[in-house]
């Protein structure tokens, strides 16, 4: 994963990452705050529910050219927070000393890990950065091995610590049985992939292992070497099948056996799914990855009826329309990002409480939202079909938006002009 070149702005409540690449900070920076309050605050819980608080003790250290191959080797992984140079502003201080409150408190939660967590300033720092290929500042990065991972998630300590566990498992799942067959076919929201082989000593496997340490964690490799199970997910010796998200049949991956660069090439260009799920462990990642500058844009709880209803709606679409390389729709469980509902509404002019369906321009904003007019009242599969095809082909755009917008000023200004007249008219009447 190649770090990504977008810059940092001041800090904003406003969560940015609907607004392109230059603002994807100001997102990261609005989690942050909200979450660093909540670390600072303290909890009184029965014995068995203690949330954790940072205890004062530091454990996130400065790293440097001179101590770099020493903490290197100290650790089986190591989170570096790339920062730019301290500011003297209070606000960008209180920022910075927020971040470093939530590395320490996932520093010590996860104390008992071979993890170490160190900082690295762009400044002083300058040259360690470059050679480790850090452009992005505030950005995290977690160096396993000769892997360079960056992480483009929600800058929360539980969603860091969750990600950083995924990290240092081993990088494939094996599969020994028929209940754990069930519990991999119930995971429909990931990318995933599963093979089988004759042993872990296999050529084959080993470069199916390989190729599943460029992906971790964001993409999910499985593997069995257990007969009955290959037979259960109809899988041939030494086979790999590719699960999209949402997808009821697994594409078999051709020309068997793999190397290790061959399956990195065919995930790599089946990156992108028909129906994707917004998470907070990648969310910039995927937001990063528009079509032509837009996104389509579904809002759908799933633990609502209505919502429920919505997404069984958008899976049939995205299944029958699985082969459309142009097609690719972000969901958005609102449940996810509570702290972003209320901003979405105010710049989408949308209600989340029901399902919602619109395409968003990803560098202002603009956005178009198909009528739903009522709960009960849910577009079928053909609808959605029919309006997704006119996205595609531009009948229906975010420029529509902006059309509209200056109507509403001009009917505005209509208004403003008709009581001056009307102003004008009383005086005349008044002489």
């Amino acid at each position: 994963m190649t770090p990504s070149k977008s810059s940092k702005t001041p800090f904003t409540f406003l969560p940015s990452a609907f607004l392109g690449k230059k603002n994807f900070a100001q997102m990261k920076r609005a989690h942050l705050f909200v979450v660093g309050v909540y670390l600072l605050s303290s909890c009184r819980a029965e014995e068995g529910l203690n949330f954790p608080t940072y205890d004062g003790k530091d454990r996130v250290v400065s790293l440097t050219e001179k101590n770099f191959k020493q903490v290197l080797k100290k650790y089986d992984l190591l989170c570096l927070y790339y920062h730019e140079p301290l500011s003297s502003d209070k606000v960008v201080q209180k920022q910075f000393q927020l971040k470093e409150i939530v590395l320490e408190l996932v520093a010590q939660v996860l104390e008992h890990k071979d993890i170490g967590f160190v900082m690295v300033d762009a400044k002083k720092e300058a040259k360690l950065a470059k050679k480790l290929g850090f452009v992005e500042e505030g950005s995290l990065y977690v160096l396993k091995g000769d892997r360079t991972i960056e992480f483009d998630g929600e800058f929360a300590a539980d969603v860091l610590v969750e990600f950083l566990l995924d990290l240092i498992e081993d990088p494939v799942e094996i599969i020994n049985s028929k209940l754990e067959v069930q519990a991999f076919e119930r995971i429909e929201d990931h990318i995933k992939l599963i093979g089988f082989f004759k042993s872990e000593e296999s050529e084959h496997y080993k470069a199916f292992e390989e190729a599943a340490e460029h992906f971790q964690p964001y993409i999910k490799f499985f593997a069995t070497f257990d007969k009955g199970v290959a037979k259960k997910l109809s899988l041939k010796m030494n086979e790999v099948d590719f699960y999209e998200p949402f997808m009821e049949e697994p594409i078999a991956i051709p020309d068997k056996p793999y190397t290790e660069e061959e399956l990195v090439e065919f995930v790599k260009e089946h990156q992108r799914p028909t129906l994707r799920r917004l998470r907070p462990e990648d969310m910039f990642e995927t937001w990063e990855d528009d079509l032509n500058g837009i996104h389509i844009v579904a809002f759908a709880e799933r633990s609502d009826p209505d919502g429920y209803e919505f997404l069984e709606i958008l899976k049939q679409v995205a299944r029958d329309n699985t082969d459309n390389p142009d097609l690719s729709i972000v969901w958005i469980d609102p449940d996810d990002f509570p702290l972003l509902v209320a901003y979405w509404e105010k710049t989408f002019k949308i209600d989340l409480f029901k399902p919602q369906i619109g395409v968003v321009n990803v560098t202002d904003a603009d956005s178009v939202w198909m009528e739903i007019p009522d709960d009960d009242d849910l577009p079928t599969a053909e609808e959605l079909e029919d309006w997704i095809e006119d996205v595609l082909s531009g009948k229906i755009n975010t420029e529509d938006d902006d059309n509209d917008d200056e109507e509403d000023e001009d009917d505005d200004n209509d208004d403003d002009n008709s009581d001056e007249e009307d102003n004008d008219d009383s005086d005349d009447d008044d002489e």
